[in-house]
């Protein structure tokens, strides 16, 4: 087999920051030889926490993930965190309401593979995108939130979920707040966007709201989902300018593009392993 066809690791450790990590990790590396074909590494000097990622490339045999997490452990703090997965596309369901763009975005990235990632089926409370979906052949649910509890309709959802065991869910426009439980169900694991203007423009007609007031800019945030609305991690933010010549629809348009391409972006660099949580915050190498 040629190098070039040899599967691809990824490898990532946090821990502690201490003296000669580099040299520790490349160490091991080098004694189970693996070449390194690219590597990012990160000190959060005011936690003394050290980040790191490398892709991998075996000039022998391929090295079994927890073989190599075992020697890597050996060598680093005792509370590092060591994983290594391969480079290979993960499968994410995607959960929608009635808008397309974001959707629309993700499944046009898959479909011509720039996405490290598959679209396995798409949930939706309202059937309205049941059409889009199937133009690209993935599988459509239709999970009515209509005369059912929160809780009652979770469960339909975490059924429809289960059945395909995604590696992560994405909220492409999901109107629907998520409860406690249900997020606790896959910790760091649901994705979500919205427009940046939180909290100053709260509730309905944000665009309008902004307009009223003149807004310059208009952004996009991307953040992993947790129990306080809009208030995750970080993973992916944009803005676009827009002057006192836009309307509120044209504003509302711009956007629409910066969400999809912000939340495309999100998904990417989640797929591929380049974002680590770091309590409330992320530390994300591009």
């Amino acid at each position: 087999m040629t190098a070039d066809r040899q599967p691809r690791e990824i490898v990532l450790v946090d821990c502690p920051d201490d003296v000669g990590l580099i040299h520790r990790i490349t160490g091991v590396l080098q004694t189970r030889r693996l070449n390194i074909e690219s590597n990012h590494e990160f000190v959060d000097v005011d936690a003394g926490h050290f980040f790191f990622r490398a892709e991998v490339v075996p000039e022998g045999p391929p090295v079994a993930a927890p073989d190599l997490e075992r020697d890597l452990a050996a060598v680093l703090p005792a509370t590092a965190c060591v994983r290594v997965t391969r480079v290979e596309r993960r499968p994410i369901l995607v959960c929608a309401t009635r808008e397309p763009h974001c959707l629309g975005e993700l499944l046009l990235l898959d479909a011509c593979g720039a996405l490290p990632g598959r679209i396995v089926a798409v949930i939706g409370n309202h059937d309205i995108l049941r059409g889009l979906v199937e133009r690209f052949g993935v599988p459509f649910h239709h999970v009515s939130h209509e005369g059912l509890s929160r809780e009652a309709h979770e469960e339909a959802v975490g059924r429809v979920i289960e059945g395909y065991q995604p590696e992560y869910i994405v909220l492409a426009r999901y109107m629907r707040v998520l409860s406690e439980r249900f997020i606790d169900r896959h910790p760091h694991r649901i994705l979500n966007i919205h427009h940046s203007f939180l909290p100053a423009f709260a509730g309905a007609s944000p665009y309008r709201q902004a307009y009223s007031r003149g807004v310059k800019l208009i952004g996009a945030t991307a953040h992993y989902v947790t129990a306080e609305l809009d208030d995750g991690p970080i993973i992916a933010q944009d803005v676009i300018a827009v002057d006192h010549s836009d309307t509120p629809e044209r504003m509302a348009q711009a956007g629409r593009d910066v969400e999809k391409l912000v939340l495309a972006r999100a998904v990417r660099l989640v797929l591929e392993e380049r974002v680590f949580l770091h309590g409330r915050r992320t530390v994300v190498f591009g």
